[in-house]
């Protein structure tokens, strides 16, 4: 792992990562590329791209023919629904320049973008397999249209990462503030179900690994 490039962007980006949120995305799309998992790399709420770097980096180190696709409205949130909290709307925003900027600044080719909400691109721009996504849409809607477009194509041992998953029972560490993102999660799996996994840490990581079973199509 490029521990020095991780510590710089955990610390460039610190009010929306950290080295654990990072490691688990290295550990999950480096072993998901290893085991030669097939179809592309997805990020759906890319914000400025540094989370869309160091997936960027991981993918040309361990398989740099397959693609990296890049989802966000590029507007900040859309509006809060009822099972949301804490972020409001036209918050996080970046543009698509902050992109173009920190894969400069890395020396990393740009990636497939999609600018747009998630309802407008997902349905032709979700490539037709995905190895690996990491979903960090902040909003119940979000997430759930992301799983719904996402899921159907993940392939059999494909890994989703969901940032900002919080299940106080399972990990009473994780940060609670968007409730809506496991409200989504439980909507399209139902509760507990078993291809997702809750993430812990030292820290207040609030994240889940689902995995597609290798027998289901």
């Amino acid at each position: 792992m490029r521990v020095r490039m991780a510590i710089r962007l955990a610390t460039q980006n610190e009010a929306m990562s950290d080295l654990e949120r990072i490691n688990a995305i290295y550990w999950a799309l480096s072993t998901t590329l290893i085991h030669r998992v097939p179809g592309a790399v997805v990020e759906l709420g890319c914000n400025a791209g540094y989370t869309s770097v160091w997936l960027a980096r991981i993918v040309q180190d361990f398989a740099p023919e397959r693609e990296l696709h890049l989802f966000d409205s590029f507007q900040g949130l859309p509006d809060l629904g009822t099972h949301d909290a804490y972020l409001r709307k036209g918050d996080c925003q970046a543009s698509l320049d902050d992109v173009k900027a920190n894969f400069a600044t890395w020396d990393l080719p740009l990636p497939i973008v999609h600018p747009g909400w998630f309802e407008q691109t997902l349905p032709d721009g979700c490539p037709p397999q995905v190895c690996f996504a990491y979903l960090d849409g902040d909003f119940h809607q979000s997430i759930k249209t992301s799983l719904e477009h996402v899921y159907p194509r993940l392939a059999p041992g494909g890994v989703i990462l969901v940032d900002d998953y919080c299940d106080l029972d399972a990990n009473p560490r994780a940060w609670d503030g968007l409730p809506g993102v496991k409200r989504a999660c439980d909507d399209y799996f139902g509760p507990g179900a078993p291809q997702l996994e809750v993430l812990g840490g030292v820290g207040d990581l609030s994240m889940a690994l689902i995995r597609k079973p290798i027998d289901e199509r």
